[in-house]
């Protein structure tokens, strides 16, 4: 069970884009990194496919992991997560004691 999950709001606590928030669009594990919404862009030059023309374009480039912290849903500010077992599920829960969304 992962810390971060796709969906999750984040703080960016270190870099060049330090402050800025974000969800999550996808969890790269093998190299312990994210790709958060609006976080690192880089310019693609792309070639042309019968679907899109070619040019340049802005995507989101993974960012590490430990650059990012989730937001407490109640505060609003950077936390830490634990685990608890809830009616013999595992949980991911804030340091404030509220419960993240479960997705499946």
């Amino acid at each position: 069970m992962q810390r971060l999950r796709k969906g999750d709001d984040v703080i960016v606590i270190s870099g060049n884009d330090k402050g800025k928030r974000g969800r999550v669009l996808r969890v790269i594990a093998e190299r312990n990194a994210v790709v958060v919404e609006g976080i690192r862009k880089v310019k693609r030059h792309v070639k042309s496919q019968p679907q899109r023309p070619g040019g340049i374009i802005e995507v989101e480039a993974p960012i590490s992991a430990s650059n990012v912290m989730p937001v407490d849903p109640q505060t609003g500010k950077p936390t830490r997560i634990n685990f608890k077992v809830v009616d013999g599920k595992k949980v991911r829960q804030t340091k404030s004691g509220a419960t993240l969304a479960v997705q499946e």
